[in-house]
């Protein structure tokens, strides 16, 4: 007997012999009596039904206790490396099992659609080859230690404005071939659980929306996990539970949810607190779900199916699905491991990523600094680590490493300190439940730019350190820095045409300045590990390895700009007029130069490519020498041109189709495999589902969507 069919049979004994209430009280949450988990679901003591306890993520495991603070998603992604995706969902869900949770709600793999969305930095790509790569990294690692994975939110959750409200008009083929393929390599990966989102899609609520829930996902893709809400994020019962959804999030009163997780005071306060005065406020609409959504599958539920409004078999089914998740991560006998926390290895993981996710957008020969070079550091924030955005994916660390520290710690010349600019505040979840965002800037002590532009001039190198803020919630209003940065970068460079900027950020921003330093580094939000590795990349301990998961623009070039229609949406829809061209499938088709696209970074070593070769169907091969003194690590990229389509149907100019980030030792050469997604020559079309048209396909093979270097033909 082979473990799923003994798993079925035990779960189906478990089902002949649960209550009617019993089975309902498995389909939602409670109130967590050990107060340390996001969410909760009660056992069944008298059959052996165990518990299971529900924790945030994605950056790290979010509980009351610190934990092992892993950088921004986004920064993941930047290291075009999934193995180490793989490497931090072991490490985040040994790190759930040390605070007793049994599943991780991550990762977040919305596809960075709109630049402004202010959760862009917990999700991994503009690109659905590469956020699906990661989705599947992430997801395969938490279950290889016996946690369960939740990606989320499925499916079209690209904006935070209006996001508990606004509808997705967006049709099939976008959907299939943009929207949906990283959700489908996640539960391919083995995802145990999925969140759905709180907007709609094409009207209808993602919550209970049965073709993409009973249809797609659990049909088409054969999901045999549990399907969830996000918080408060229902809107009905009978419906909702015919729709597809499992298990309701929370599952409980508001009062009780709030008492629970210590922010009811907060939510007391209410519009009392918001501050209207200069548009705030409207930020945060319907960002927040309306918390009075918490009970429809308690009492409402059990009565729908004595109703005989939900079936009985939809019942048995919701509860089959949590009771199969927990067998399989071994609940019901405790065969799991004790997990553990903030460990040498885990620290050494998230400083790694960060390293491997910093990309070098500019160098003019002033990186890597010399060891004994004298070096003002100056940055509102410099004395701080970023962690990470505001919201659910807020994580506590245990150490962390700011700049001023790590800088401070590898130097061997002068090191001089100016903030130069008021200490940015990072804005909160906490602030989008005040309907506050808070002040940019804050005057918590005295600092003095001129101070600053004076250190500079002094020193043989100026690093500023400039950063945004974000959270879920909440949209940016503007992909400008905070406050007056973009002037405090500008007195510096004036200063010292030495200047090196390292920019930490949620996801594209403006940089008016990048022609007046000398080189541009972008670590997102780098985690605990910030200042350890800024200093590694900055004294050339190591290549920048990263590469731009997104493309950076100028604001008004992006497709959702300048569109009310596209975004934020008119009378709470939003319409996806622009169809595939997302990213830099829009600058190439619109022919127009980002300022850094999609895939660049440059690197302390030098790359020469050889001849692309094909074998097999998918299969690309092409040499990578490293024509340097120096080791090097370089991401080689392929894209693919497809033929001319039938009936003009439009397709992009060229779609990343594989990658791969290859270290090349100095004076070196490697031979880089590249396996073509199993998409990439394909299409979605509405009547025979996916495609491929006949003619000859170009592989174009190069360091980023606009530096490429050779190319192959396949013929179909």
């Amino acid at each position: 007997m082979d473990d799923a069919t003994e798993r079925s049979e035990r779960i189906a004994d478990l089902l002949d012999r649960l209550t009617l209430e019993e089975k309902v009280s498995l389909t939602h949450g409670a109130v967590d009596p050990a107060g340390n988990a996001t969410g909760y679901v009660p056992g069944v003591d008298r059959l052996g039904i165990p518990e299971l306890r529900l924790a945030d993520g994605p950056l790290g495991v979010r509980t009351e206790d610190p934990a092992t603070a892993f950088p921004a998603s986004i920064s993941l992604a930047a290291t075009f490396d999934p193995d180490l995706a793989r490497e931090q969902g072991r490490a985040m869900a040994r790190e759930a099992l040390a605070r007793d949770q049994d599943v991780l709600l991550a990762p977040g793999l919305n596809l960075i659609r709109v630049p402004h969305n202010g959760r862009n930095f917990e999700y991994y790509s503009e690109d659905p080859v590469v956020s699906g790569r990661f989705a599947a990294g992430v997801v395969s690692g938490i279950h290889d230690e016996d946690v369960i994975a939740t990606p989320k939110h499925f499916v079209a959750n690209n904006q935070e404005s209006h996001r508990a409200e606004v509808s997705a008009e967006v049709d099939e083929r976008v959907l299939r071939e943009l929207y949906l393929p990283a959700f489908r390599d996640a539960v391919a990966a083995g995802a145990g659980a999925l969140m759905t989102a709180y907007n709609r899609i094409n009207g209808t609520y993602a919550s209970e929306h049965e073709r993409l829930l009973r249809e797609v996902l659990k049909g088409e893709w054969d999901f045999d996990g549990v399907v969830m809400s996000d918080w408060f994020g229902t809107q009905f019962t009978a419906d909702t539970a015919n729709g597809g959804l499992d298990l309701q999030m929370p599952g409980v009163r508001p009062d009780e949810q709030l008492e629970s997780d210590g922010t009811a005071d907060a939510e007391d306060d209410g519009d009392d607190s918001a501050d209207t005065s200069d548009g705030v406020a409207e930020r945060f609409a319907d960002g927040l779900p309306d918390p009075e959504r918490g009970d429809y599958f308690s009492d409402a539920l059990q009565s729908a199916v004595e109703s005989g409004e939900v079936p009985e078999e939809r019942l048995d089914d919701m509860v089959a699905r949590l009771l199969g998740q927990a067998e399989r991560v071994g609940l019901f006998d405790g065969d799991r491991g004790e997990g553990a926390v903030d460990t040498p290895d885990h620290r050494d993981l998230a400083e790694r990523i960060a390293v491997n996710g910093t990309v070098l957008l500019e160098n003019d020969g002033v990186l890597p600094l010399a060891d004994d070079a004298d070096v003002a550091l100056i940055g509102p924030n410099v004395d701080e680590a970023i962690t990470g955005g505001g919201g659910s994916s807020e994580t506590e660390p245990v150490v962390s490493t700011s700049p001023v520290e790590g800088v401070e710690a590898r130097a061997e010349g002068a090191v001089t300190v100016e903030r130069g600019h008021e200490r940015i505040v990072p804005v909160t979840l906490l602030d989008a439940i005040h309907g506050d965002q808070g002040d940019d800037e804050a005057d918590d002590e005295d600092v003095d730019r001129d101070a600053a532009v004076a250190a500079a001039a002094d020193a043989d190198v100026a690093v500023v350190f400039v950063r945004d803020t974000a959270t879920e919630a909440a949209d940016r209003g503007d992909l400008r820095l905070a406050g007056e940065q973009d002037d405090l970068v500008e007195a510096v460079a004036a200063a010292n045409d030495r200047t090196v900027v390292v920019v930490g950020s949620s996801g594209p921003v403006e940089l008016p300045w990048r022609e007046d330093v000398a080189a541009v580094l972008q670590t997102w939000y780098p985690g605990q590990a910030h200042g350890d590795a800024a200093a590694a990349v900055l004294y050339g301990d190591a290549d920048p390895g990263g590469r731009l998961p997104v493309t950076f623009a100028p604001e008004p070039d992006y497709p959702t700009a300048g569109d009310e229609r596209r975004y934020p949406g008119v009378d709470y829809e939003a319409h996806y007029d622009e169809g595939l061209l997302v990213g830099y499938r829009h600058f190439d088709a619109a022919g127009v130069d980002p300022t850094y696209p999609f895939g660049h970074g440059d690197s302390y070593a030098e790359f020469r490519y050889g001849d692309a070769e094909v074998t097999g169907d998918r299969t690309v091969h092409v040499d990578v020498e490293n024509a340097s003194d120096r080791d090097g690590r370089e991401v080689v990229q392929a894209y693919v041109a497809a033929p001319e389509a039938p009936d003009d149907l439009e397709r992009p100019p060229r779609e990343l189709a594989g990658f791969a980030a290859v270290e090349v030792p100095a004076g070196e050469s490697r031979t880089v495999e590249l396996t073509l997604d199993e998409r990439a020559l394909g299409r979605y079309d509405a009547d025979e589902g996916w495609t491929v048209d006949d003619g000859e396909f170009t592989v174009h093979v190069g360091r980023s969507s606009r530096d490429l270097r050779d190319s192959v033909t396949i013929e179909r």
